[in-house]
């Protein structure tokens, strides 16, 4: 779906066109209306008319919402992770009952099961570390040593073997002992490789992450059922396909740690460059696999340490941005349309960004906390955005707040085209009357 015979012979352009045109023909769905599928490709187009830059018949409004149905249809945030029956129930209701343009996917919850059987450490979930009705926590450590950048960039997956995954799943613990995979290279060597396979603890680790595997496929088999339900019914195309990161993030977010990679920008900083220029091909493939697998050319990156924040503008360009724009063009450069989720604010680097070699209306970025005005004067013409209604003005505003808000917001950013009205925020907690408010004031002032 969505990928020729001849695909390495097309050209960028060419492999952005072939991924929509399958995504917008919805290939192997079967809808349960005509009506459904006719307002599944209107959508699909209105998604694509955006990146473009282009004006559809109005503001799309999209949903970027988190644990908020279960509240919404009285379960708990723990029932949605363990109870894969209640889930679907839940988010079925939530897009039954809120008219948004686009699908509310329920992958974004996990399995609660899952995380359990490989003992995940660098979260706390509901009902396993925060209760009931909290959504996840990170925790964050030095998963990677300060000592250990050569060992990541001379081999990534052998050290995400042996040692960072290791650390971050507790049923993995074993795989320490495991030799690299890269010593068999022939029969002198198969024997003595293989040896730490064969101890008891090694193979009892093995056997839960096989059991993590079922449990995967347990719950990947749910989402499709709930996801593929609410498009057929509903007519609902998805924004995402996968997700990718920015390098400096991969690092800093989930290996280093914020207060390691703050000194490592000091202490080492050319290994943190060497470490993010290993890394850039495994995400633009990460990336890449998630669209062709999900027939969708959207590929979300939320990015996080390159916030005005975190550091300057300089550090930024020099840190941050390198090697984040080499992802985005290796996406765009295989037909693939970055949906980046800004998250905190980039006043201070929105113009960094709009100067960057990234080609005009082959992307979409959506912004938390960063003024939409800046963003449109620089952004317009260039970049698709959307945003960025925030997440508290959902949970205690009014509905004339909410509406007031949305209409500034569709009358300063959105004349030209270019853009999709949604929360700056993953929405964790609402009040549906004001979530109402915001669809029903996008669809109010933001025709064309």
């Amino acid at each position: 779906m969505g990928i020729t015979e001849n695909w390495d012979q097309l050209t960028p352009d060419e492999k952005y066109e072939e991924r929509f045109k399958s995504f917008i023909a919805a290939e192997g769905i079967e809808f349960a209306s005509k009506e459904a599928e006719e307002k599944y490709k209107k959508h699909a187009q209105m998604l694509k008319d955006v990146v473009e830059l282009k004006k559809p018949e109005r503001v799309p409004v999209a949903p970027n919402i988190g644990f908020y149905p279960a509240e919404y249809a009285g379960i708990t945030a723990k029932e949605a992770m363990y109870d894969y029956e209640k889930l679907g129930m839940a988010w079925k209701k939530f897009s039954k009952d809120f008219d948004f343009d686009f699908l509310n996917s329920c992958a974004i919850v996990g399995s609660g099961p899952l995380y359990e059987k490989l003992d995940f450490k660098m979260y706390r979930w509901p009902g396993n570390g925060t209760n009931d009705n909290t959504p996840y926590q990170c925790v964050e450590k030095e998963y990677m040593k300060s000592d250990e950048y050569d060992k990541f960039i001379n081999d990534p997956s052998g050290y995400f073997m042996r040692y960072y995954l290791p650390r971050i799943f507790g049923a993995l613990e074993p795989w320490k002992k495991l030799s690299p995979f890269t010593y068999i290279t022939e029969l002198p060597f198969v024997g003595s490789t293989m040896i730490p396979v064969g101890l008891p603890d090694v193979q009892e680790s093995f056997q839960k992450f096989m059991e993590a595997g079922q449990e995967a496929l347990k719950w990947i088999q749910a989402v499709g059922e709930i996801d593929g339900e609410t498009t057929a019914k509903m007519g609902l195309p998805s924004t995402m396909a996968g997700f990718s990161k920015a390098p400096f993030d991969n690092i800093g977010d989930t290996m280093r740690g914020t207060t390691n990679i703050m000194l490592d920008m000091y202490r080492r900083p050319e290994k943190i460059f060497e470490a993010m220029d290993a890394m850039v091909p495994m995400l633009i493939e990460m990336g890449v696999g998630a669209a062709n697998a999900n027939n969708n050319p959207f590929v979300m990156i939320p990015i996080h340490k390159g916030a005005d924040s975190f550091m300057s503008r300089d550090d930024f360009m020099k840190f941050y941005w390198p090697s984040f724009e080499k992802v985005l063009l290796g996406l765009i450069e295989e037909g693939c349309v970055p949906f980046v989720f800004v998250e905190g604010s980039y006043n201070q680097r929105i113009d960094l960004i709009a100067d960057s070699k990234l080609p005009a209306g082959k992307s979409y970025w959506l912004f938390d906390k960063t003024d939409m005005v800046e963003v449109k004067k620089h952004f317009g013409g260039k970049f698709a955005f959307g945003g960025n209604v925030p997440g508290s003005l959902l949970k205690t505003g009014t509905v004339e707040k909410v509406e007031k808000y949305v209409r500034n917001l569709i009358e300063n950013v959105a004349g030209d085209g270019g853009y999709i009205l949604t929360a700056g925020a993953v929405i964790d907690v609402a009040e549906p009357e004001l979530l109402h408010a915001m669809i029903d004031a996008g669809k109010k002032y933001g025709k064309y």
